[in-house]
């Protein structure tokens, strides 16, 4: 099932099927208990991001091709960071370029699989990590460089933080629909140009493996997204680099899932500032 979260035409947010564009078919009940189809069909005036995650986990360099571009070692053991939840943005939002990046382009693109955890999980066996997930959806973990690299004192948060900086969606899919999260096309196009390729086959550490480690005395709760990692083609590993600017459109697209798309928009500085 495709479960996504919208606006109706009324201005009131519901959890539904989409059905034809712009259309869904309303679902009750709840996203951790269970939701089933009604007869009822919604005009959709939004779409919003499909869940509302109580914590965010990022996994850097997964991928062996994007480890090789940067120019890193594969890691050991899986590489984590968090985002606060601050940073979700709905299909169709624009990613601001933050005032804060004041010495230059630095705004990146990352493609990645979401993984969104259903129920309470902790000291998950990797054989049994996949029951625990209700779904999977399409993320963009964007990326201040600099920031992420010089001006969080070695840790990654802070480059990674910014509000609206891991757009979600279009929709959420129901595990049982994907049978395998290990044979999933990820792709981000820039402007209408392939910019990213890969396949989640490449991962160094599978969607398994990552519920096992995360979960290793750490609990997690229902509502907890996991970003997987992202394949090769960052903006910052292109020769020159190519970073985000206004105007620019960005698509994250996973086969089975759907496509999340959103444009680039330079922050204007407040009256007040």
């Amino acid at each position: 099932m495709k479960i996504a979260r919208l606006i109706d035409t009324a201005g009131q947010i519901h959890y539904g099927s989409p059905s034809a564009a712009g259309q869904a078919r309303r679902l009750a009940g709840s996203l951790y208990e269970g939701l089933t189809e009604t007869s009822e069909t919604l005009t959709v005036a939004r779409w919003l991001a499909p869940v509302l995650p109580v914590n965010i986990y990022g996994i850097g360099l997964n991928y062996r091709a994007h480890a090789i571009e940067t120019g890193a070692a594969l890691p050991e053991s899986p590489v984590l960071f968090m985002k606060p939840t601050t940073t979700i943005a709905n299909p169709g939002d624009a990613i601001a370029l933050p005032l804060a990046c004041e010495h230059g382009p630095e705004v990146d693109y990352e493609a990645e699989l979401a993984v969104l955890i259903g129920r309470t999980a902790r000291d998950v066996p990797v054989a049994h990590a996949l029951d625990y997930i209700l779904g999977y959806t399409c993320a963009n973990d964007v990326s201040a460089r600099r920031w992420q690299k010089q001006g969080g004192a070695g840790q990654w948060i802070r480059g990674k933080s910014f509000d609206g900086f891991s757009p979600l969606g279009p929709w959420l899919v129901t595990a049982d629909e994907i049978q395998n999260p290990q044979d999933l096309e990820v792709t981000c196009t820039l402007n209408g140009e392939r910019v990213q390729t890969g396949n989640t086959s490449d991962m160094i550490f599978s969607v398994a493996e990552v519920i096992a480690f995360l979960s290793r005395d750490t609990t997690l709760l229902p509502g907890t997204l996991i970003l997987t990692g992202t394949p090769p083609g960052v903006g910052m590993a292109r020769n020159p680099p190519r970073y985000l600017s206004d105007g620019d459109q960005v698509v994250v697209e996973i086969a089975g899932i759907g496509a999340l798309a959103n444009p680039v928009r330079q922050t204007l500085p407040s009256a007040t500032s």
